[in-house]
């Protein structure tokens, strides 16, 4: 594994265009060696689209794609680990197979089955849990010690304790000096990843470290005693709301706008300045 100054990975100010339909508009991104980029954004944002492209699959309409300082090719192609949304693994092919497989198209030795595939190693693979099927997509992604990861929604659909494990992977990886990029809609991950780029139709919205995507930002914490109608008050009224427990949370609005809004519905209630989450910051610029 080669360790360089130059990025495993950039897009610069990629457009992708369907007609007249702009799915991406101009978004730039680099991974380095051993740093895990997030890209975020609701379903359409855009993200699937931009892997496409830094994978040689989908030709830009403007912009670059670059793979290791260069255009996208078979060989460039060789050095990454990819898991598609639809893994990408051979349901008729038992878990063993499948890493002989994969193996076999890098010219490297299979690894075994290890952790919870050692036990269904000769099941398969369209036998076993999805949990299951996920790690091996992963272990078989990692299979040819590659120097970058691409990862669309690696741990959708499975249980918490599963998604904490393929992290895991993710974060060893990245120590060792791999670059991955990683598409994920559950937030709490984004805590995972160094740096995140938030798509949001299509373009760049927010870039930075967690901390810096949210800065600032504000929310107002609603507490009343009548909560279910302070809720309903301010979703009439179109303001962005959540819901934590009996606690409502206001994201991009003031003090004074929140209490105006319940004051028309005769609702007392005490009002608290709190940090955005990630999630509401995304809401504010839209993202979410």
């Amino acid at each position: 594994m080669s360790i360089t100054g130059v990025p495993l990975a950039e897009a610069d100010r990629l457009t992708r265009s369907f007609g007249e339909f702009t799915a991406v508009d101009r978004v730039s991104l680099r991974v380095a060696p051993g740093e895990v980029v997030g890209l975020l954004g609701a379903n359409g944002a855009g993200k699937t689209t931009v892997m496409r492209m830094l994978l040689g699959v989908l030709a830009p309409t403007t912009g670059r794609a670059l793979l290791f300082g260069g255009a996208p090719s078979r060989a460039s192609r060789r050095r990454l680990g990819y898991v598609s949304q639809g893994l990408g693994i051979y349901d008729d092919l038992t878990v063993r197979e499948n890493l002989s497989f994969f193996a076999a198209a890098f010219g490297v030795v299979a690894p075994a089955p290890t952790g919870a595939l050692a036990s269904v190693a000769d099941r398969l693979a369209g036998e076993i849990g999805l949990g299951a099927q996920r790690q091996l997509a992963f272990a078989c992604a990692l299979g040819h010690d590659p120097d970058l990861l691409v990862l669309d929604e690696p741990t959708s659909g499975v249980d918490p304790l599963s998604r904490a494990g393929l992290w895991d992977q993710i974060r060893t990886a990245a120590e060792g000096g791999v670059g991955a990029l990683v598409t994920t809609h559950y937030l709490e991950e984004a805590e995972q990843c160094d740096r995140l780029i938030v798509l949001a139709s299509g373009r760049v919205a927010l870039s930075g470290t967690l901390a810096e995507i949210v800065g600032g930002r504000r929310a107002v914490l609603v507490r009343s005693d009548r909560w279910e109608q302070a809720f309903q008050a301010l979703v009439d009224a179109g303001l962005p709301v959540t819901l934590a427990g009996r606690d409502t949370r206001v994201a991009g609005f003031d003090g004074d706008a929140v209490r105006a809004v319940l004051a028309t519905r005769g609702v007392a209630a005490q009002l608290d300045e709190v940090p955005a989450t990630l999630e509401e910051t995304m809401v504010v610029v839209g993202g979410g």
